[in-house]
């Protein structure tokens, strides 16, 4: 149950977010988990600052699970998340954040895991 919320400086076309949102269902899988309940949220034209600048190429992804991974996991998933974004915006991995928020109750379909 990952949702992955991905915050990007840059505008981007339907597209564009098709493209990055099937990457991730790709990604995904580095943190043992499946597109098969995978939810995407992209929002771009994303303010963000890092030390104390505008950035003109920027993300900050929140990737929620359900569950835990182990840091390889987390670690291989920062450097897909970081690749996508490299190949796709140009983005540089160096104004990529990615927070990672392990959950234990989820709920969905009315219930909880």
């Amino acid at each position: 149950m990952p949702f992955i919320d991905a915050k990007i400086t840059t505008a981007l076309t339907p597209e564009k977010k098709e493209r990055i949102k099937s990457e991730l269902g790709i990604a995904v899988t580095a943190l043992n988990k499946t597109e098969a309940y995978l939810m995407v949220g992209i929002e771009d034209n994303y303010d963000l600052w890092f030390s104390g600048k505008k950035l003109d190429k920027g993300a900050y992804i929140s990737v929620s699970l359900f569950g835990n991974a182990v840091p390889d996991a987390y670690d291989k998933m920062t450097g897909l998340i970081c690749d996508i974004l490299k190949k796709e915006l140009g983005i540089p991995g160096n104004a990529v954040y990615v927070t990672y928020h392990p959950i234990t109750d989820w709920g969905w379909n009315g219930h909880n895991f």
